[in-house]
């Protein structure tokens, strides 16, 4: 071999194992997990004099918790939103209220930090102890930075426990840095399932990644908690609640009473509609009468007097929004049942805007402490759940209230396109709606006693709702012809007159039948109608026949 070929070609074999050992190390490199170590700072964000980051269960906010000494203080609105949202606050006379089952607790707020509330840049804080004293929820605070971390959902919440000392990681990734260690044994919050790795939440306030195969399999974990609280209780009824409410115009008409439910069968609840608001300050109209009261006892009625929001000019929302007028309300009702010897009040308010949706719960919790001191039964009467009522948290109401009444009806209203006034798959909806949020124990759906007859002339569509002797009067005097609709469990008509066509879907036995059916099948507290002198004869024992 030639002498000068050699030397070249020890050269390429050096170049060659040097490229390989190059190769090596880096596919060796690749494989060995960084021990570097996140910059708390850059992962908690840029923090102020007095800040603290704020993690919430497996989110890490935005917003900040303030520090003050020793003490912790919480953002009312994080409170509200995540941890317990009956920390309500009474701007015109800067104080916190806070509604238990058997009293309202006032925490007057401070411009310096103080015990429990922090009035600070316009923006109220509470204190994390004062949070901690209603609240079920496990806080850990730390510094260098300064975070806090609150754990508040204990149930039913999906784990991976680590099978080793693992380490979190920012990202899915050998290579991404370390936020935080955990030892063999602890049980991490599950977020997210990926293929290698799982997307997990420290109890401590770390939201990062760990390798899949250095956790168990994927648990459903209900932790033990000895948070003692104020528990609400309920007066409620040992019979199916059958009620029907009694529209009552004026003082002089309570006299007529008897002859109302002359034929009335089966009924063991009676709410005659004797308050409504009359101004902003929180003063009511009042035709209620003791011996209305009286003979409906004898008749075996509970009487649940109605309050309702129709006075035209008056505003819901000035009337809860303030606490004086709010509390005049809730004292002028109370004086007011116990006056006449009620048994209940049903509050009616309707139409309410999303503004108000607050102010109104806190009407409910405060109402609710004064009923269950003088032994009144709170219902309340909402409108079949949409996303357009959300902010009437029929959840809420049903912690606070007895009994949750579902207006089963205006499917079809004056002023919509012609249709059935309350359709059985659409009354049914609603119930399965509800009965995500509230108990069905506690649950009363109500039915119509009324129909619409709607006329169409030249594509303009009116209506006016009729009862149910009206309507089947006009079905003999028009001679129309009616079937059974399947699709809205009603019998359905229509006819020609003066250019006009009519419709109708009627409530009558069948349907209302079909209707209070739901009530054992979902198995709620009972029935409601609207209203007395709507219905007839019959219709009694139609309801106490199938409301068993």
């Amino acid at each position: 071999m030639n002498k000068k070929i050699k030397p070249a070609i020890a050269v390429i074999v050096l170049i060659f194992l040097v490229a390989m050992i190059g190769l090596l190390s880096h596919v060796i490199m690749k494989r060995i997990p960084t021990k570097e170590k996140m910059d708390l700072n850059e992962y908690y964000g840029e923090l102020g004099d007095g800040e603290a980051a704020l993690v919430l269960g497996t989110e890490l906010l935005d917003e900040k918790a303030l520090v003050a000494g020793e003490r912790v203080y919480l953002p009312l609105d994080v409170v509200n939103t995540y941890l317990n949202q009956r920390y309500y606050w009474d701007a015109a006379n800067k104080q916190i209220l806070y509604a238990t089952p058997s009293e309202v607790i006032t925490a007057a707020a401070a411009s310096e930090a103080g015990d429990q509330v922090w009035l600070r840049d316009d923006r109220v804080y509470l204190n994390l102890s004062y949070v901690q004293q209603y609240t079920d929820i496990d806080a850990y605070i730390y510094k260098d930075p300064y975070r806090v971390a609150i754990q508040y959902q204990f149930d039913k919440i999906k784990t991976v426990e680590a099978e080793k000392n693992i380490a979190v990681r920012y990202r899915g990734g050998i290579k991404s840095s370390i936020l935080t260690e955990v030892k063999k044994g602890t049980k991490l919050r599950l977020l997210e399932e990926l293929e290698d790795w799982d997307q997990v939440a420290t109890d401590d306030g770390y939201i990062g990644y760990v390798e899949k195969k250095k956790v168990g399999k994927v648990e459903e974990t209900t932790s033990v908690r000895n948070f003692q609280g104020e528990e609400y209780t309920y007066i409620t009824m040992d019979d199916p609640v059958n009620m029907v409410w009694h529209q009552v115009t004026s003082t002089d008409a309570n006299a007529y009473l008897e002859d109302a439910i002359a034929n009335m069968t089966g009924v063991n609840v009676i709410s005659p509609t004797w308050f409504c608001l009359t101004d902003t300050a929180g003063n009511i109209s009042n035709i209620a009468s003791a011996d209305y009261v009286a003979k409906a006892h004898e008749k075996g009625l509970k009487v649940w007097g109605l309050i309702d929001n129709f006075t035209q000019d008056v505003s819901t929302m000035e009337t809860l929004s303030n606490t004086a007028s709010r509390q005049n309300l809730i004292t002028q009702l109370i004086q007011a049942a116990v006056n006449v010897g009620l048994d209940g009040i049903n509050v009616d308010f309707e139409s309410l805007s999303e503004d108000v949706g607050i102010h109104f719960l806190e009407f409910l919790r405060e109402l609710s402490v004064e009923c269950h001191k003088n032994n009144l039964v709170l219902s309340v009467d909402n409108p079949v759940p949409e996303d357009f009522t959300s902010h009437y948290d029929r959840a809420e109401q049903g912690r606070v209230v007895d009994y949750v009444i579902i207006m089963g009806y205006d499917e079809h209203y004056s002023g919509s396109d012609a249709g059935s006034v309350a359709s059985l798959p659409w009354v049914e909806q609603g119930i399965q709606d509800t009965l995500e949020e509230v108990p069905a124990d506690r649950v009363i759906n109500a039915v119509p006693f009324y129909t619409r007859l709607w006329k169409t002339t030249g594509g303009a569509v009116t209506s006016e709702a009729i009862g149910m002797d009206q309507a089947q009067q006009v079905i003999a005097e028009k001679n129309v012809e009616t079937y059974w609709d399947k699709n809205t469990s009603q019998n359905y008509g229509t006819y020609e007159e003066d250019n006009s066509t009519y419709q109708i879907w009627l409530e009558d036995a069948q349907s209302i039948a079909a209707k209070v059916k739901l009530a054992s099948k979902y198995k709620l507290a009972g029935v409601a109608a609207w209203k007395l002198g709507f219905e007839n004869s019959g219709i009694w024992q139609v309801i106490t026949d199938n409301l068993q």
